[in-house]
């Protein structure tokens, strides 16, 4: 016996209300974590940064990140409170033009007494060969230390972020590793960016 037609009109639309309704709660949950992830807080940030990276060629680099080996070292080892790491690459553009920002930011850093032993900054160039991480560096004088992610290992681990990216580490002391900030693209202005780290990080600007 077949159902009348009126009931088969309210089941079918009972299972369009069903679907719509689930796909409601998708998109808020998936757009809610992207709005979470934006703002640095993402659980993505459970990512391990436990990759190794090869010490600095020049003496002034080592000094600056307080390595005293020659041997590869782990983030944690670096000697500071706070590392910050820009995922650029040679090729992009918006990495090119925000060049002179970061430049800014680590001069900002390293005028502050209270902050410049606290707060290192370093970048990654991803797919980028040494030669291209150097070709980077020469063009647009960066200071602080750049290292080459080749072959996109490290760019894996952390999720194969776009460029440019910044995130906030927290060094614990123990080795261990913390995002507290992770987000792409380029920053508005260097002084509002740090203002965000210290903010994020607890770092007191004053002794």
């Amino acid at each position: 016996m077949k159902a009348p037609k009126e009931m088969r009109s309210i089941h079918n639309n009972q299972t369009v209300s069903t679907r719509i309704g689930l796909t409601a709660l998708f998109f808020i949950f998936f757009t809610g974590s992207l709005l979470f992830c934006e703002h640095g807080f993402c659980e993505e940030n459970a990512i391990k940064m436990d990759f190794l990276l090869p010490a600095p060629i020049t003496e002034i680099h080592k000094q600056y990140l307080g390595l005293s080996s020659d041997k590869d070292f782990s983030l944690g080892q670096i000697k500071a409170q706070v590392v910050i790491i820009e995922i650029f690459s040679m090729y992009c553009p918006i990495c090119q033009r925000g060049a002179e920002g970061v430049n800014a930011l680590f001069r900002l850093i390293q005028s502050k007494p209270a902050l410049k032993d606290k707060i290192k900054l370093m970048g990654i160039g991803v797919g980028n060969s040494i030669f291209e991480v150097d070709f980077f560096r020469e063009k647009y004088s960066i200071e602080f230390p750049l290292f080459s992610d080749s072959n996109f290992l490290i760019h894996k681990k952390i999720g194969e972020v776009r460029t440019p990216h910044f995130f906030g580490l927290a060094l614990q002391g123990n080795g261990d590793v913390k995002v507290f900030y992770s987000k792409t693209g380029e920053f508005s202005s260097p002084e509002s960016f740090l203002q965000t780290i210290l903010k994020e990080s607890g770092i007191k600007e004053q002794p």
